[in-house]
């Protein structure tokens, strides 16, 4: 292994630790702004008879937020090597209302898991609090 190779492969953990924390802000503030969205049209189509309740800015936000959410979701995904059908479910998370908090804590766990086993590869690099 050369110097170049060892130099990226130490570096590697940080750069998981930093995609996985991304992840994990938009996971919660998509969720966040979902829940919102969700009680938006509840108390909109049942309670007013299709009048706004907190605003057409709920939706519209939410939807850039998802957007970022995907960006974060698509840098995790590609930086774990995980397959097609996780890359579905991280897609998912941030459409079915409360999905989001499920899916990340599963994926928390397991992006931790992996960079981990790299920092034991590694030698050691940057350690990621539980």
């Amino acid at each position: 292994m050369s110097t170049t190779d060892r130099a990226t492969s130490s570096r590697a953990p940080s750069r998981l630790a930093a995609s996985l924390t991304r992840y994990r802000v938009m996971a919660w503030v998509t969720g966040g702004f979902l829940l919102l969205l969700t009680v938006e049209i509840i108390v909109k189509y049942l309670l007013l008879d299709g009048e706004p309740f907190l605003g057409t800015w709920i939706a519209i936000t939410h939807g850039w937020i998802y957007v970022i959410y995907l960006v974060t979701v698509v840098d995790m995904w590609s930086k774990l090597r995980w397959g097609p059908g996780r890359l579905v479910q991280l897609v998912l998370a941030g459409v079915v209302p409360a999905l989001s908090f499920v899916v990340e804590r599963k994926v928390t766990g397991e992006a931790r898991d992996r960079i981990a086993a790299l920092e034991g590869r590694a030698g050691g690099g940057t350690t990621l609090a539980r």
